[in-house]
């Protein structure tokens, strides 16, 4: 599996980098920090709305609290049958209940409605369920279990926009400290990432990567077969699309192929490789895999199959098929047991994971099988370090960090070794020596502009200078401007400054940039975060930007 770029973490592990929850974006986080207790608010907003005015008539009080003393009865009865299974009894005395209660007790009011849509829930009437959990919150908009309740009945009932703005509002009135509300909106985000993400690939038009983005991945091949092959007329399709990949012009690469691959040309099979290469790039997956496994089946040449059989792996895991993903691997690896490409692409799938003893064995052999190839061997060294990290052998670490500074020396023009040892480095809270790495990157790799988003994320890490942060990574999208990595960081840092309608139009952008299904799920879940959060912050005028 081809790099995606010069970060090895997923990208949607960008949050952990920073150290925020997964998916659920950093503003929740943050927002912690930013509200007020909501339990000193909740108690003042009860007390003012549970007080009778004293202008009110004796007699009146009295028929009020006669009034409330019966609806309490009936709501203890009914709580009694609901707990005794008895939903359309409970339900009964429920509605008993809210025609018993005074207007003047609207906190009580909304309690009745919302035990009324617990019985309705366990019947699995959603809709009943959400119509009074909405009377329970127009009587007290802070009604936490109403927000929890209705978010499980949109959810039920598909309408996951709904479910997310509620249990984002509870989030937030329980401070950021229920595990379980955490764990279902990251579920909801999750799944309304995914329809979103789905309804967007049905409609958008394909995205040619940026060049560096593009030298990045095929840089990732050692035993790249096209890159070895001689043509010398060149007028046929196969010549003009191998002219066309060493100059760059990658727009006209896929026609190139299918003239070869139209006129039966000697080179079809590498011709269908190749563009099947560029619509792995461009996200048009299913014209992708067709490609391949026409390649898989032919008689081409062993490379030429074998690297067939490892980008349609790199499909599948986009796909989430990690299943179908080892098998072409293991088929590959029957097929030619001594390329390194098997190896150092089944290492990063291991990695992705977290299937860290594979991920170093796999790493491992690619080195042993093509020592001098610079990617793989970094790559093994950043496997190892993680490897240590998580079973904390102090020993390991050592030992990964000699190996990190001898990469150095061996590879000096490999801008991968400084990238992957500065984020080691900023793991382990060394700002300045990380900094310094990613600067000399830039020397050897000065066009590449996720450093720049790097050196961004180092500034927020060691100082939270976000306004330094902002301006490195302003200057990788004036590089870069198909630099997804930017956009994406950028609109994370904004939701972080509550700067929420700048992050909406940030993450847009990163969506339309995104290859593959499992990322543009991943932009979505921090855009349906941000949303839902604005939502909330206007409707409570909530206001969250740093001063």
């Amino acid at each position: 599996m081809a790099s995606t770029g010069s970060t090895p973490f997923p990208k949607w592990q960008l949050a952990i980098l920073l150290g925020a929850p997964i998916a659920i974006g950093l503003g929740y986080l943050y927002l912690r920090n930013r509200l007020e207790d909501p339990e000193k608010k909740k108690a003042s907003e009860l007390k003012a709305k549970t007080t009778i005015s004293l202008d009110n008539e004796e007699n009146t009080t009295k028929v009020s609290e006669s009034a409330i003393e019966r609806a309490m009865k009936l709501k203890g009865a009914g709580n009694r049958a609901f707990h005794a299974g008895e939903y359309d009894k409970a339900i009964a005395l429920y509605n008993e209940a809210i025609e018993a209660c005074p207007p003047d007790r609207p906190v009580d009011l909304a309690t009745f409605y919302q035990n009324r849509s617990a019985c309705y829930e366990k019947r699995e009437m959603w809709e009943q369920v959400k119509e009074d959990c909405t009377f329970a919150l127009k009587l007290n908009e802070k009604y936490v279990k109403a927000f929890l309740r209705r978010s499980r009945a949109a959810e039920k009932s598909g309408d996951l926009v709904l479910a997310l703005e509620d249990v984002t509002s509870a989030c937030i009135l329980e401070r950021f400290q229920v595990q379980s509300s955490l764990v279902n909106a990251d579920r909801i985000l999750k799944a309304l990432g995914r329809q979103h993400a789905r309804e967007a690939l049905a409609k958008r038009s394909p995205v040619m990567p940026s060049k560096h983005f593009i030298k990045t991945y095929f840089s990732a091949f050692s035993e790249d077969p096209i890159a070895k092959i001689k043509v010398d007329d060149e007028t046929d399709g196969f010549a003009k699309a191998r002219k066309a990949l060493d100059n760059l012009d990658y727009e006209s690469i896929v026609d190139a192929c299918t003239e070869e691959i139209d006129a039966e040309g000697i080179f079809k099979n590498e011709a269908l490789l190749l563009r099947a290469t560029f619509y792995l790039l461009l996200g048009r997956h299913e014209e992708a895999q067709a490609d391949l496994g026409k390649v898989i089946e032919s008689d081409a040449p062993t490379k030429v199959k074998v690297n067939a059989f490892i980008k349609r792996a790199s499909l599948f895991t986009q796909l989430e098929n990690t299943e179908r993903c080892l098998e072409d691997f293991a088929q590959a690896a029957q097929l030619d047991p001594n390329n390194s490409d098997i190896y150092h692409h089944r290492g990063q799938v291991y990695l992705l994971l977290e299937r860290m003893d594979e991920a170093t064995a796999e790493f491992a052999k690619a080195v042993e099988l093509n020592p001098d190839f610079s990617i793989a061997y970094i790559q093994k060294c950043y496997a190892d370090y993680r490897h240590a990290q998580i079973n904390k052998n102090v020993g390991a670490l050592v030992q990964v960090r000699a190996d990190f500074e001898s990469a150095l020396e061996r590879f000096p023009r490999c801008a991968e070794a400084y990238i992957l040892y500065a984020q080691v480095l900023s793991d382990q809270q060394e700002w300045g020596r990380a900094e310094a790495l990613f600067d000399a990157a830039l020397a050897v790799d000065p066009n590449n502009a996720t450093l720049y988003v790097h050196k961004g994320l180092v500034q927020l890490q060691k100082s939270t200078d976000f306004d330094k942060a902002v301006k490195l990574i302003n200057k990788a999208i004036e590089m870069d401007d198909k630099c997804d990595f930017a956009y994406e960081t950028l609109g994370t840092i904004e939701v972080q400054r509550g700067n929420l309608r700048r992050s909406l139009e940030l993450f847009e952008k990163a969506i339309a940039l995104a290859k593959t299904e499992l990322e543009m799920t991943h932009l979505f879940s921090l855009k349906d975060a941000a949303a839902a959060q604005l939502k909330v912050s206007e409707r409570w005028g909530l206001d969250w930007t740093v001063s």
